[in-house]
């Protein structure tokens, strides 16, 4: 199959597959409009806006997002102008949000931000920051396997056609000397698209071997007498890898770059408040997990899925890069121009003011 051909088709099944990433609320769930971080007495309108529309997955990847609106830091920084909230559990889902002008703002995976950049020839969004690293993990039935030479032959669920988890996994198997069709999922292991809601079901039952996914759906399957077989960070260089970046609305940037500073303004805090008070900000974060999704993680998921996630102002750029090429090598992308996917002018303007060393963009910087 010609790789345009393989492209289309992936991006179309990302597009029609709207619940099959990260879980937390619908797409586009807003949040309570009484928020508990309220305008403080004499505060100004950033920009001159009523109101920045911040969108991020109900999941613990989304850390920074997670802490940074428990702890009222957006809107802190904002001003009297109001910071809304939209969950999502797609990055579909959010990126047709993004580029219908429904969010200014966004927490989102590298897989769905590369291809929301291609697709639109480079015109819909930026990359403006990182936000973390981490947390993605190769879980596998014990009695079933037991070595990774064992994963051949067995069913390994990802959360999604072409998702980063999916593109990881199909990169993995490949670099084993594994055949495997990237559509179809068939070969010498059998890939299973499955939505991270049901894959811990699917793995109690059995009809799934393994999974590689992100946290906390790794954790939920390790209660679930899961055994973690690999680490995907012990991969990386440094064991540090994109697992979300911060990205804007190009229009949004272009007239609106106070309100931008501010949100990574607040961005860079919530970093530095989970790095310097690790245990407080995991607390916040099921906080907010809670309101969103209805329920906090129980202690045994929520403590070892929190400990392999690192929160970073970094985007890692090479690292998404990497990302990219191991998609085109799976057949799931044509060869990206990812020239100018990253706009780190203000990020750096923040860490300077920070006293903090600048973020570099991997020569795939705005000129």
């Amino acid at each position: 199959m010609p790789a345009s051909t393989a492209l289309r088709r992936t991006l179309a099944a990302l597009t029609a597959l709207p619940l099959l990433t990260l879980a937390a609320c619908g797409y586009g769930s807003q949040a309570k409009t009484d928020d508990t971080a309220k305008i403080a007495a004499g505060a100004k309108k950033t920009d001159g806006l009523d109101s920045v529309r911040i969108g991020y997955f109900g999941n613990l990847t989304h850390a920074t997002a997670l802490v940074g609106r428990e702890q009222g830091l957006f809107q802190k920084e904002l001003g009297a102008t109001k910071a809304q909230y939209a969950v999502f559990n797609a990055g579909p889902s959010e990126i047709e949000a993004l580029n219908s002008g429904s969010i200014d703002i966004g927490w989102l995976g590298p897989s769905p931000a590369i291809n929301g950049y291609t697709k639109s020839g480079g015109k819909d969004l930026k990359i403006i920051g990182g936000s973390a690293s981490g947390g993605v993990k190769l879980v596998v039935n014990p009695k079933k396997i037991s070595s990774l030479k064992d994963v051949r032959g067995k069913r390994i669920a990802t959360p999604q056609l072409g998702n980063t988890q999916d593109v990881a996994f199909l990169n993995w198997a490949a670099e084993q000397g594994w055949k495997v069709d990237a559509q179809t999922g068939k070969g010498d292991v059998t890939v299973v698209r499955s939505d991270n809601k049901v894959t811990p079901d699917a793995f109690k039952s059995g009809s799934v071997d393994g999974a590689w996914v992100p946290e906390p759906t790794a954790s939920r399957l390790v209660a679930e007498g899961g055994k973690v077989l690999l680490d995907e960070a012990s991969l990386w260089p440094d064991k540090k890898f994109v697992i979300t970046n911060i990205v804007v609305r190009q229009g949004f940037l272009t007239e609106h770059p106070k309100a931008v500073e501010a949100v990574l303004r607040a961005s860079v805090e919530a970093n530095k408040w989970i790095n310097a008070n690790p245990e407080q900000a995991k607390a916040a974060a099921n906080k907010q997990l809670a309101v969103d999704s209805g329920k906090p993680l129980p202690a045994d998921i929520l403590a070892p899925a929190w400990k392999s996630i690192r929160v970073t102002d970094d985007p890692l750029a090479a690292t998404l890069r990497t990302e990219a090429d191991h998609a085109v090598k799976s057949g799931l992308l044509d060869e990206p121009d990812l020239s100018g996917i990253y706009d780190l002018t203000l990020l750096n303007k923040v860490l300077k003011a920070d006293g903090a060393k600048p973020v570099d963009a991997a020569g795939l910087g705005s000129d």
